[in-house]
């Protein structure tokens, strides 16, 4: 890190000028002095009349003072082209230029008119000298400096730019960063993927980053993994920016070029090749010429970590930005956390309100886990030199966002799209709830931990038949959920499968030895069915075991695997045969004693809704009691 400092200096671009409309968001370059006086104008601070003071002098309501009104109305905008002069007064309006010889106004409610040839008001108060007068230079003296340099400029400073008659501003020029993305497999959102294929979401990631960081990001698109179609998309973008930064091609194995076209492309090159963080190891550091350049790893949770540790500060001081500062709070570790000892490892974390305080409820590990970023809260560090986090203790988590806070719920267990809906309906109603997908045991024992409010769940008992309620433990209770039809799936055509019932199916498969299945994960409800149907055998496929029902049908209709378990609403949505088995029950199991909490409350009530009942039948999915 030192050596990357060294290199590449973190200090503000030089300036520029832009419209005062174009100010927002941007850095002031310069001390910012009033060119006038603001307000360039005594004026009256109520609606009344332009008076002098000595006039008003001893005036009550038993002996009022009479001046007679001078023939003009001074309101907002209009030049005095009459003097107050002793014995008179001018009708004037708040904002309303002082007339010369005026040195105080005196309110509307201080007076009573007198009509007749020569209109006058009988004055009951008096007004001493500059009472109620607003003077010139009061609010910003002409010369007097305003705004400092370094001022982020926000909605107030637009404010006193524009009153300080400034159309033009003095800003730190905004860093241009180009964006790459490489590799082969990858295509941009928006076009058909095919086989192998991979959108690209670092480029939209670091996009946005770099805008919400004070730069300008300059798009530069996918490139391939091709020495020369790289080199000329690099030496476009050296040309072009500040700041170059590519997602790819970081580590040193076959079809990675980008460090060995940075190692050619001018001094000093790379500066940094590794570093000791998780996820984030293969980042690479350089600078081509005075241009630094950035090359984060490929795996999106790697990108976003390494980017926000080492790019973001350096765009901020380009921009002339202070430090992020971030916001972090402790939680409580409901689990031990296992860690590689000699790297700085990052996780990830969704908050919760647990019985005595915030968990911090690790997400998915691994450096292409894209959905930690929109299920997180923030993260927290396992120190290099630390194995692990034991259970129990304390983490500061780190916030994502200002306006990161734990839901109203968390929701945690197996997945099921009827549950995404009605998270979604509950939205509608002004409550917050999260999802973490850890399968029908994990979200039951983080019920029973204190970690989350609900447990979704569809665990069958072997030995009773029933779902749910036998795995119930003191002092919880089961809401019925709805009903999902499970079943084998398969490819259409197939022939092993046709006029076969899903459990001939299966056995027939058993004893084929080219037949390949895919399993479920440890602790899905799922995973159990397929167990009863497997009776003990471990055919090919039995060890991948993914998390989802959208897993399992990907894998068969991608012909990686011939069959699985998995809901009729998903084998649907993929095109695949479907070979029904059982009728699940997805229930949600919660805490007894937080029945009346609002937001559970609202939850259990939101099961009987009728629109939610339309949206699950929608879905093929029949609501419990249902007919």
């Amino acid at each position: 890190m030192a050596r990357w400092r060294e290199a590449v200096p973190h200090a503000a671009l030089p300036p520029e000028t832009v419209p005062l409309a174009e100010a927002l968001g941007r850095v002031l370059a310069a001390d910012i002095a009033s060119p006038i006086d603001v307000p360039p104008f005594d004026r009256a601070l109520v609606d009344g009349f332009a008076v002098r003071s000595p006039d008003t002098e001893g005036a009550s309501e038993a002996d009022p003072r009479r001046l007679v009104l001078n023939r003009e109305i001074l309101a907002c905008g209009v030049a005095p082209s009459l003097d107050v002069r002793p014995g008179t007064a001018t009708p004037i309006a708040t904002g309303g230029v002082l007339p010369r010889g005026a040195d105080a106004v005196v309110m509307v409610e201080a007076t009573e008119f007198e009509d007749g040839p020569e209109p006058a008001i009988a004055l009951s108060q008096p007004a001493g000298p500059g009472r109620f007068v607003g003077y010139a230079g009061a609010d910003m003296a002409r010369g007097e400096t305003v705004l400092r340099r370094s001022t982020l400029v926000t909605a107030r400073e637009i404010g006193i730019l524009a009153a300080c008659g400034l159309a033009e501003v003095p800003v730190v020029r905004r860093p241009r960063v180009a964006v790459l993305s490489t590799g082969d497999e990858l295509v941009a959102p928006g076009t058909p993927l095919g086989p192998g294929r991979l959108y690209d979401s670092n480029g939209a990631i670091v996009a946005a980053s770099v805008a919400e960081n004070g730069g300008v990001a300059v798009p530069g698109g996918i490139v391939p993994d091709d020495e020369a179609a790289l080199e000329a998309a690099l030496a476009s973008a050296l040309a072009a920016s500040d700041l170059v930064v590519l997602s790819g091609g970081t580590s040193k194995g076959a079809g990675d070029v980008s460090h060995r076209i940075l190692s050619r492309l001018g001094e000093p090159g790379i500066l940094v090749h590794g570093v000791a963080l998780k996820p984030g190891k293969p980042l690479c550091l350089a600078r081509a010429g005075d241009v630094p350049v950035v090359v984060l790893p490929g795996f999106p949770t790697s990108a976003m970590f390494t980017f926000h540790e080492f790019v973001v500060p350096l765009i901020r001081a380009l921009a002339g930005l202070s430090p992020r500062e971030e916001e972090s709070v402790e939680a409580r570790l409901p689990q031990r956390l296992p860690s590689e000892l000699g790297r700085t490892e990052y996780v990830m974390a969704a908050l919760a309100r647990g019985i005595d305080g915030l968990v911090a409820l690790p997400l998915a590990k691994g450096s292409g886990a894209v959905t930690a970023f929109s299920q997180a809260d923030g993260f927290f560090a396992v120190p290099a030199t630390q194995g692990g986090i034991e259970a129990g203790e304390t983490v500061r988590v780190s916030r994502i966002g200002r306006a990161a806070r734990p839901p109203d719920l968390m929701i945690v267990g197996s997945h099921c799209l009827g549950l995404d809906r009605l998270v979604g309906h509950l939205a509608g109603r002004g409550v917050s709830a999260r999802t973490l997908w850890v399968g029908s045991a994990g979200g039951l024992a983080s019920l029973r931990r204190g970690e989350c409010d609900l447990a979704a769940m569809h665990l069958l008992d072997p030995e009773t038949g029933i779902y749910n309620a036998p795995y119930l433990t003191a002092g919880l209770a089961l809401a019925p959920g709805w009903r999902r039809l499970q079943g084998v799936v398969f490819r259409p055509g197939d022939p092993r499968f046709e006029g076969a019932s899903a459990e001939g199916a299966v056995s027939g498969l058993l004893a084929d030895d080219a037949a390949v299945m895919v399993n479920r994960n440890t602790g899905a409800g799922t995973r159990a069915l397929v167990e009863s149907l497997l009776n003990g055998a471990r055919p090919a496929g039995y060890w991948n075991q993914p998390r989802s029902h959208n897993a399992v049908a990907a894998a068969v209709a991608q012909g990686r695997a011939d069959w699985g378990v998995a809901i009729r609403t998903v084998a649907e949505a993929y095109g695949l045969g479907f070979l029904p088995l059982t009728e699940e029950h997805y229930d949600f199991a919660y805490r007894e004693s937080r029945r009346d909490e609002p937001a559970l409350a609202a939850y259990l009530a939101l099961l009987d809704d009728p629109a939610l009942g339309a949206d699950l039948a929608g879905l093929g999915f029949t609501r419990a009691g249902a007919k």
